[in-house]
């Protein structure tokens, strides 16, 4: 420990933007920092997700109108929201604590806990991009559209009551003349919409990767393939201990796993689980430049332009972390956006991605100290684990580094 009483070395059991923001924030207050993971950089929900970085529409999944849709769709391979039948137990007592706070109450409670993290996860890139991490994030409006203007009401009622717990969202409605103006891919099908300004999103591969090397670059070691099975106490510090008998020895260990959590966290008091929701990706070209990122919320599919082309994302799969990629789920994506969309060449697509999200049954994630001495859990942030990971990261390492809780993670309680 160092003088303070604070540590003077860290691990971080997790290489994608959650772990990786705290190692930058953990060094930026002296620690020394190694960061492990069983498959490398970005491995993870990392890569392919949408890469927004969007405080006006980081929505806590579990609102009760998800809970009706859900039912609807429960066993639809096709559905946007996907559980295939499974006799798995500990699947089912997740999505029953997930229905019990699919309510306007517990809803609320989860965007009044993450307002803090709305109202500061952009500064917290500023602080990454204005010190050494290269890789830029992009100004956009983001562009939500429906085929009615019914449905488009659904989404403005949900920001006007964001809007009410506190966070300024500045949003418009227009009609589908107006959005095509703005985003040409979307089809004559659209009828109705939302702008939200004040939104960015970065290429997320790249922008991880570009953390990773600024971690390496202030000093920390980043070692992949080192699947971890144990964290023990040893001589008065804490020894993380890998399948392969290799170790590393620390005064504090983060746990920042995302879907894969509730494997060591368990035994450190982690009560709340954490399951996969399993999101698709993949790039197609367009016929013309995509001047920002374009939402679908009525089948839950989000575009985003990557690398000269648009990343297509979607679906919520809860299917086990490490299963492999289901072409029927990439196929509903395409069957759904089509109609919405087009100059997209859907049969060219490229890059064809699964990767787990770590969703809780309360919208809330897992942020802050266990019951296990010196051993912190940074995870559980559902499909905003991109837009939150910096902001977790800086948080978190201010409880590591003071052991002092921030009033902002409270409600994030590991143990709660």
């Amino acid at each position: 420990m160092g003088v303070d009483g604070g540590p003077r070395t860290a691990v971080v059991i997790g290489a994608g933007v959650v772990g990786l923001s705290t190692a930058w924030f953990l060094q930026e207050r002296g620690v020394e920092v190694t960061v492990v993971d069983r498959d490398g950089v970005a491995a993870g929900a990392s890569w392919g997700n949408a890469g927004w970085l969007s405080p006006g529409l980081a929505i806590p999944l579990n609102e009760p109108g998800i809970l009706r849709y859900g039912l609807r769709s429960l066993l639809d391979p096709r559905a946007p929201l996907h559980v295939p039948a499974t006799p798995d137990v500990g699947l089912w007592s997740f999505l029953t604590r997930f229905a019990v706070n699919c309510t306007w109450k517990s809803w609320s409670r989860a965007v009044q806990a993450n307002l803090s993290f709305n109202e500061e996860c952009l500064e917290a890139f500023d602080v990454l991009t204005s010190n050494g991490v290269e890789a830029p994030t992009i100004e956009a409006p983001i562009t939500a559209a429906f085929e009615n203007v019914k449905q488009a009401t659904a989404l403005l009622h949900e920001l006007k009551r964001i809007d009410q717990s506190g966070l300024e969202i500045d949003y418009t409605a227009l009609d589908g003349d107006a959005l095509r103006a703005g985003t040409p891919q979307l089809s004559t099908q659209v009828k109705a919409g939302v702008r939200l300004d004040g939104q960015r999103y970065v290429d997320p591969g790249e922008f991880t990767r570009s953390l990773a090397a600024s971690v390496t670059a202030r000093g920390a070691t980043i070692r992949s393939g080192f699947r971890v099975t144990e964290v023990r106490e040893d001589s008065g510090s804490l020894r993380v201990i890998s399948g392969a008998g290799d170790s590393v020895r620390a005064d504090a260990v983060v746990l920042a796993t995302g879907a894969w959590l509730n494997t060591l966290g368990a035994a450190w008091g982690v009560r709340v689980p954490v399951r996969a929701g399993r999101g698709y990706s993949f790039t197609v070209p367009t016929d013309r430049p995509v001047p920002g990122p374009v939402y679908l919320p009525a089948v839950r599919v989000a575009c985003t332009p990557y690398q000269g082309k648009l990343r297509v994302a979607g679906t919520m799969e809860f299917r086990d972390a490490d299963a492999p990629l289901a072409q029927a789920r990439v196929d509903a994506i395409i069957a759904s956006a089509r109609p919405l969309l087009t100059g997209v060449s859907w049969e060219e697509r490229t890059d064809t991605w699964v990767g787990p999200r770590p969703v809780t049954p309360d919208g809330r994630p897992l942020v802050g100290a266990t019951n296990a001495p010196g051993r912190f859990v940074a995870g559980g942030h559902g499909m905003w684990g991109f837009t939150h990971g910096p902001v977790t990261g800086r948080m978190l390492a201010e409880q590591i580094t003071t052991g002092k809780q921030p009033a902002a993670l409270r409600d994030f309680t590991p143990t709660r």
